[in-house]
């Protein structure tokens, strides 16, 4: 099965190659560590973000467009080979990225609450500001190994067929057992989780309506990733109107096209 045919079959697909040269993935690793600690080589901050530098570093630190902070981010994120994978596993004629977030998954505390966990979620849910039918989806790129004790990122296949779900989700919630009891399966439809497993530099991508979550990392070091959020031709601003997380799409220094421009 390619990965196109995964991808529209499950909802997403991993590609477990290094799809960007190792010195740009090396080099956005340092660039992770130095946004995290407050130093910006651009003079630009990130968005503002959930955690900002100083804050306690054993919980989930998520980082709002960090690229605005670091050229050696924007050089992954911007980097075409990932816009012409993308295109290949979605069909899609332009993508561009349209927001991206720095996920730094440190290791949990075996018996405490900052386990760091990330609720199911479905993308969509929290992206209003695009159209109906709008076709958005996200790469989710490793900075560090993703082992069965890291917190990988697990995903239902399938899922992205049982539309937008009526429920209020919670990334922030770490009871992952209580928000599945909370999701209704549709009829025929089952439940099952496959684990992200991906070496540094390898990818997964997703569709904006699978539903995914993940545990805490209980491994030997952080887990490290940015989740770079992409669109295709086929979707619109809500009412066309630049606001919330579609406010930077005109201003390509921010976000770029990497494919079709």
């Amino acid at each position: 099965m390619t990965l196109s045919e995964r991808y529209r079959k499950d909802g997403f697909c991993a590609v477990l190659q290094p799809v960007m040269p190792a010195e740009v993935v090396d080099a956005a690793v340092a660039g992770m560590d130095a946004v995290r600690a407050g130093q910006y080589d651009t003079g630009c901050p990130p968005e503002n973000s959930r955690w900002t530098p100083g804050d306690d570093p054993q919980t989930l630190c998520k980082i709002e467009m960090p690229q605005l902070a670091s050229r050696a981010i924007m050089d992954l994120v911007a980097h075409p080979a990932l816009g012409k994978l993308a295109a290949e596993v979605t069909g899609a004629k332009m993508v561009q990225v349209w927001w991206v977030q720095l996920l730094y998954k440190p290791v949990g505390e075996p018996e405490g609450e900052r386990v760091t966990n990330i609720g199911w979620h479905q993308d969509r849910y929290y992206w209003r500001a695009w159209e109906d039918g709008s076709e958005l989806f996200t790469a989710w790129i490793a900075l560090s190994d993703i082992t069965p004790d890291a917190g990988p990122m697990r995903f239902v296949p399938g899922s992205h067929r049982w539309g937008l779900l009526d429920i209020d989700f919670g990334f922030q919630q770490q009871d992952l057992d209580t928000l599945r009891g909370g999701i209704a399966i549709p009829e025929r439809e089952t439940w099952r989780e496959v684990p992200m497993l991906l070496p540094h530099g390898a990818l997964s991508l997703h569709d904006c309506f699978t539903l995914h979550g993940s545990g805490p990392n209980r491994s030997n070091g952080p887990r490290r990733s940015f989740a770079i959020h992409m669109r295709s031709e086929k979707s619109r601003p809500v009412n066309d109107l630049r606001q919330g997380l579609t406010r930077h799409i005109d201003d390509l220094s921010k976000c770029p096209v990497i494919y079709g421009a």
